[in-house]
């Protein structure tokens, strides 16, 4: 494990260069934000749960200067449509086909993917599609092993073995409430007044759209199918030993630092961060840890 140190920052970008688009796949509008030049290297964001893109607003004015950052939202996240569950397959085989798709619509080659919660096993099954195009994993808090699922998961794995269960499913709504959507950004930090209360009303406001309830059960049952691609991806590891930077908030009561520890018996020469901090890390050490992308991509070439 690397110790974090001082890191120079890179110049970043004024705040009104980033760009708020759209594209259409498969009928849907499918919502971007996009900075940085396209001749310089891709960063592919991809966001956690409950959130969106908007996740990424500061770290792509921080690192706009130095690379190209687009970050989508999934259908029924943030800006992008919000098909009812009757109207679109809400799983996360779907999520990576429409984020490939919308990889094929951007025209993007060659990019390293950041990957968040919900990122990661998006993420996974495109690299594994595509493992010629990645040139490098950006993982924080985003989980690809047994060992980073916390006792928090119970709740989840109950609800799998009987989704049709009214108690089990009550349970697992009441994950989509406000004070849960609290929980997740403050639990663990180091200063609670430092990390914005827009984040979790934003969150919210979109967890609060009528349907939107139905779709996040979906994706929490869908959850369930990434544990049996994991040993997949630790093939992919190990195969193709992606350059990989593993900044990780250690206090998440989500995935715990064990989950990135986990890595290393697949990627041993990834390069490891546990940082002080909870499960939206970019919102207390966004600086280091865009610093210590800057430096990490630098360092292995990409270009």
């Amino acid at each position: 494990m690397t110790q974090s140190t001082t890191l120079p920052a890179t110049k970043g970008i004024d705040i009104n260069q980033v760009q708020y688009k759209t594209l259409t796949i498969e009928g849907q509008e499918i919502f971007y934000r996009e900075a940085g030049s396209p001749d310089k290297p891709t960063l592919l964001l991809l966001h956690g749960y409950p959130t969106s893109s908007f996740m990424f607003r500061n770290l792509m004015i921080a690192l706009g200067d130095k690379y190209h950052l687009v970050a989508p939202d999934y259908p029924g996240f943030g800006n992008s449509s919000m098909p009812l569950v009757n109207e679109f397959e809400y799983t996360f085989d779907h999520m990576a086909e429409i984020v490939d798709q919308f990889i094929a619509a951007k025209g993007l080659d060659k990019y390293s993917l950041y990957l968040m919660d919900y990122g990661a096993p998006v993420g996974y099954r495109i690299a594994t599609k595509h493992p010629e195009k990645v040139q490098a994993l950006l993982v924080q808090n985003g989980n690809a092993y047994t060992e980073g699922l916390s006792p928090f998961w119970e709740q989840l794995k109950a609800f799998w073995v009987d989704p049709e269960n009214e108690e089990k499913r009550n349970v697992v709504a009441g994950l989509l409430s406000l004070e849960a959507t609290k929980w997740q950004y403050l639990t663990g930090v180091r200063d609670t007044t430092r990390i914005n209360p827009d984040t979790w009303v934003h969150d919210q406001s979109k967890l609060d759209r009528p349907g939107n309830a139905d779709i996040q059960i979906a994706m929490f049952y869908s959850y369930r199918t990434n544990l049996d691609r994991y040993e997949e991806w630790h093939n992919y590891f190990r195969t193709y030993q992606p350059p990989t930077l593993i900044t990780w908030g250690g206090n998440d009561e989500i995935f715990p630092a064990s989950g990135a520890k986990a890595y290393l018996k697949d990627l041993p020469n990834a390069e490891l961060h546990i940082l002080d901090t909870g499960h939206f890390a970019l919102e207390e050490d966004g600086t280091k840890i865009a610093g210590l992308i800057d430096r990490f991509l630098t360092a292995n070439n990409i270009r």
